[in-house]
């Protein structure tokens, strides 16, 4: 067999990156037997004699090697802001109208409380000249919704803050939490609460309170349209948590159809009987 290289034509653009393919030609039969150069067996040899090695050393590594199990994740706990029983935490809750803020305001001039009220927070940060969130804060206020948790909280952690600061450890939390999300998280990374003050009350007499207040409040949630949306708001998202403090027996209920007097006589008596005043 007479071995001839030729160079391969015809391959416009290519032709100069291949060089000689070799091919024979059978004296015999005259046919051309194409084929490419053949690799060296030597370097095919040591290859495949480093891929075992590689392969035996993997093999007995995993065989001696213990396996370790994987580790759970473990979400770190946060401690809330106040250690137990640094601060005494009395939630106030009950419909708009039904005379919170009224037996709140003789809590702090009979017994020394710190009254924090909410809503008067939100109002406070709404007007406060460069607030971040006065905008969304006046929206929610106007259209009766619950203003998102971080911002209430991180409100009224502060004001416990500055009061503790001065020697004061009694709180009024007015108009909070709204919602269940509110009650976890406060206790959570605020402080635990002690009770629940429920002022229940009728909403015909709700709503005419909260007219007649109206008149002189300047407030923009007292109108007829913004009440009948907090109306259905409290049921609806602030109920369940009473009920949520109730089954744990730390909520105080309290009859608010009658005269102011009349329903102080029933807050102080409810006090002194968990032995808080």
């Amino acid at each position: 067999m007479l071995r001839i290289a030729r160079p391969i034509v015809g391959l416009r653009g290519i032709s100069s990156h291949i060089t000689r393919v070799p091919f024979a030609v059978s004296a015999r039969s005259g046919a051309r037997c194409y084929s490419s150069a053949p690799a060296s067996n030597g370097k095919k040899l040591g290859l495949l004699a480093v891929l075992g090695v590689l392969a035996v050393g993997t093999t007995l590594y995993s065989a001696t090697t213990p396996v370790k199990p994987p580790r759970a994740y473990i979400e770190p706990v946060l401690s809330p802001a106040f250690k137990p029983g640094e601060v005494s935490v009395l939630f106030v809750l009950g419909g708009p109208g039904s005379g919170k803020g009224t037996q709140c305001a003789k809590l702090v001039a009979g017994y020394g409380f710190v009254h924090l009220s909410a809503g008067d927070l939100l109002r406070a940060e709404q007007q406060r000249p460069g607030s971040k969130y006065g905008e969304l804060i006046a929206q929610y206020i106007k259209d009766g919704q619950i203003v998102p948790q971080e911002i209430t909280i991180a409100l009224l952690e502060q004001a416990m803050k500055e009061e503790f600061g001065k020697g004061k450890t009694k709180f009024l939390i007015d108009g909070f939490p709204r919602k269940m999300d509110q009650a976890i998280t406060f206790e959570e990374q605020v402080a635990q609460s002690s009770f629940t003050l429920f002022f229940d009350c009728p909403e015909a007499v709700m709503l005419k309170r909260l007219l007649e207040r109206g008149k002189t409040s300047g407030r923009t949630d007292d109108n007829a349209e913004t009440i009948s949306k907090r109306f259905k708001t409290f049921v609806e998202t602030s109920y369940p948590v009473v009920e949520y403090f109730d089954k744990q027996g730390k909520v105080i209920r309290l009859s608010c159809d009658q005269p102011v007097e009349t329903v102080y006589g029933q807050v102080t008596a409810a006090l002194k009987g968990k032995e808080i005043i």
